[in-house]
Formats: structure tokens, sequence, C-alpha cells
């Protein structure tokens, strides 16, 4: 039988414990962190996350940056949200290898790019970056688990994606992420926006691992369950 899950307040944790209540479960740990709606939205009217989060998320968002080694984000959600140059290095995935805009002036080895070889942007990101900072991880596709095999040979094991959602169900496809980190805000928004996974099709089942709750926000861990036969 498996465990009860607890539901705890996040106004009960201290900082130290709310780190460890985050603990990877193993090396390398690659978790995705989303906020939505109620009802799914991952985004606000405005089209960006930033609207629909709240002290309750943002204080996990913050915890989840300080222990991690990495950033890993599709560029198109750089782009959207406006990413700054994080205090961790942060790796870019992008098909077509174009930097956003807001990283082009980041110090020499703050951001890296994972692309393929075929991508329109090669030559001029391997300028912008230096080549030792350009992970070309296929001919058409970025291989996903080579890109998590590489930031791990990096000595960087706890790593943290903020999506988008297409690179969230890329992810989720190539059989590479451990954990979701979801916080729910209590809020409907309707509409057609994005939810938190689009694009390639997954069926991955989860495992709550952890639900805290703070004035009606639920955040909680979802441990990815391993496929039926691995091993």
């Amino acid at each position: 039988m498996s465990e009860r899950l607890e539901l705890r307040r996040l106004a009960d944790l201290s900082d130290d414990e709310l780190a460890r209540a985050y603990d990877p479960q193993g090396e390398p740990w690659l978790r995705v962190n989303f906020v939505s709606t109620a009802d799914g939205a991952a985004q606000g009217s405005d089209g960006v996350s930033k609207s629909i989060n709240n002290p309750a998320d943002k204080r996990v968002f913050d915890t989840l940056r300080e222990r991690a080694d990495c950033l890993v984000v599709g560029a198109g959600t750089l782009r959207a949200e406006g990413y700054d140059v994080p205090r961790l290095p942060l790796v870019v995935v992008s098909r077509s290898a174009q930097l956003p805009p807001t990283l082009r002036d980041a110090p020499r080895g703050r951001v890296l790019m994972a692309t393929a070889a075929s991508a329109d942007g090669l030559a001029e990101v391997r300028e912008q970056l230096g080549e030792e900072n350009v992970l070309v991880l296929g001919e058409d596709e970025i291989d996903l688990a080579t890109l998590k095999g590489e930031l791990a040979d990096r000595g960087w094991v706890d790593q943290l994606c903020e999506g988008g959602p297409s690179l969230f169900a890329d992810l989720l496809a190539a059989g590479v992420v451990d954990e979701l980190c979801w916080t729910i805000v209590p809020r409907l928004t309707g509409g057609n926006a994005v939810r938190i996974a689009t694009g390639a099709e997954v069926d991955v089942p989860l495992r709550p691992a952890l639900l805290l709750e703070q004035d009606g926000t639920l955040l909680g861990r979802w441990l990815v369950e391993p496929a039926q036969g691995a091993g």
C-alpha cells in the first residue's frame, strides 16, 4: 500500500526545510517547474506565466533555482517571458539556434545553446557564445537524452527546466523527466490558454511525493513513474 500523502502548510516550513523537501532522488535529476490556474492555463491573459504566479509560487520557484546546478529553457519561452541572465548557467534549447535578445550580452560561459547541426543560426551563435558553449545534439532534431547526459558530464546533476510547454512535452517523450514541480493557483481563466505540456503526445504516469498549501495555492512534487518493463 502506498504511503498516504500529507498536505502541509508552506508557511510552516523554514527555508532549509523547504529546500530539503525538494531534495532530488537521484543523479542526474531533471525536474520541470510550472505554474497553472485551476483550469489548466499555463499563462495569464497577457500570454505569460508571470501574471498568474503569486508569493507562494515565487518562494518555491526561488528555492528550486537556489539549489539547481543549471537552468534549461526553450528559446521561445525565454523571449516571451523576457528572461534576463540568471545567476546559474542557462541552457537555451532552440532548433534554429536563435539566441533571445536579452541574452546576447551575457558573460562568456553563463549561457549555453543546445541545438541541431542543421540550425540556421549555428555559425552565428558559435560566434556569440563560443564554440565550447554550443551543444550540437543531432542533425535535425535535438537529442534531449544526450543533453541531459552532457549537462551531467559538466557536473550539473540538479537540472531545472522552466519550460515552455512544447519543450516539456518533448522532454517527456524522450523519457528524461524525473519530476514535475507544479503550482496550481486558485484562479479560473477560461479561454484557449496553453496547458503546461503541448505538442508531442505522451502518456506518462506520475506519483505525488509532496503537497504544500498556502492561501489556497497548491504546490506539489510529482515523480515520473518508470515505464512498464523498464529496468
